[in-house]
């Protein structure tokens, strides 16, 4: 491994440190039993089988959002539509899940095909306008998310909702649609498996196939990419198709695996956090579920120690921030990172 490479895992794991220290800052200033809040927000996590799936639960579409963001950033593309799909996609495997009826086996696999091209169709927007016409994709992304929304909740509203039902949830899903539980006495349920499978495949699409190597020589300069006969604008449509596949996939299985009907009133809030999971895993499809189940376990561990102890919900709020500032930041460590690569370069 490069010294370079190493440099990034260990100012990740200072980042994650640092994040967790501050935790603890927080949690002695305004708890009146630091120590037992400590212990808990620590340990509770991994103190049951209920509280391990929840991790894993919590996880689970932690890792579509980060794949999507992987890809998208390896090709050095900031885009941000992964947090539209996920509800539209939502919507539209629903849809697929209230109505028809389809044997056991075909039909969850009908409805994620659906939320995946939902997602490809919604991201071929931003990649067309981006590859065609130099627009940003990041401004076209965060608008594609209030259309999206709007035009969900509009379907929602007229086509989908439960009128038996005082909130605004869709009727339910078909029983055959609803994807199975792995593990008994816990709501881990296929879904987790088929993360698990996108980033291996994620993993091989980036670093073992020739789409995946144009996309990092794009990402590295895209310039240079063009020069060398790279068709720059084939790589940011398939980029922004692989991306919305797999957030698409992300909405719908969340959809599936976690709820009987769909329940979503407002965006879910994954295709943000996905930004902070691929920059945490270093835009590495593996790194990617190492990284959604720290930031899984930090928020179960916060919302147990709001639960039973005096401590806000907000603190989780508080390390997402400081560990995205941390990994942004270029010179967060950069004197140790010099030394260090001066000394490999004068060995």
């Amino acid at each position: 491994m490069s010294r370079e490479r190493s440099f990034t895992i260990i100012r990740t794991a200072v980042s994650m440190l640092v994040a967790i220290l501050v935790a603890f800052v927080i949690i002695l200033l305004v708890s009146d039993q630091p120590v037992e809040s400590i212990k808990i927000f620590l340990l509770r996590p991994f103190s049951s089988k209920r509280y391990l799936g929840n991790i894993v639960e919590t996880a689970v579409p932690l890792i579509f959002s980060g794949l999507s963001m992987a890809i998208l950033f390896k090709a050095s593309l900031f885009n941000l539509g992964a947090e539209g799909i996920f509800f539209i996609s939502g919507i539209t495997g629903s849809i697929m899940a209230i109505w028809p009826k389809l044997p056991p086996v075909a039909f969850p696999i009908v409805c994620i095909m659906v939320g995946a091209v939902t997602g490809m169709a919604v991201m071929l927007v931003p990649g067309v306008l981006k590859a065609k016409y130099g627009a940003s994709e990041m401004v076209t992304s965060l608008m594609m998310n209030n259309i999206l929304l709007g035009v969900g909740l509009y379907l929602l509203n007229n086509m989908m909702r439960d009128p038996k039902v005082a909130s605004l949830v869709s009727y339910k899903y078909r029983t055959n649609a609803l994807l199975a539980n792995i593990l008994p006495g816990t709501r881990i349920h296929v879904g987790f498996l088929i993360a698990l499978g996108c980033a291996v495949l994620a993993y091989i699409f980036l670093f073992k196939s020739k789409w995946g190597y144009e996309i990092r020589m794009v990402g590295n300069n895209g310039k240079f990419a063009s020069y060398s006969g790279i068709n720059v604008t084939k790589v940011i449509i398939i980029v922004h198709l692989a991306a919305g596949a797999i957030a698409g996939m992300g909405g719908i299985i969340e959809c599936l695996g976690m709820h009987k009907r769909f329940e979503w009133t407002a965006l879910p809030g994954y295709g943000f956090d996905g930004a902070m999971i691929a920059m945490l895993a270093g835009n590495n499809p593996i790194g990617v579920i190492g990284a959604a189940f720290f930031v899984s376990y930090l928020r179960i561990g916060a919302d147990l120690v709001n639960r039973t102890s005096d401590i806000p919900t907000e603190m989780i709020a508080i390390l997402q921030s400081i560990i995205i500032l941390l990994i942004s930041a270029e010179r967060f460590l950069h004197k140790y990172k010099q030394n260090w690569i001066e000394k490999e370069v004068k060995g």
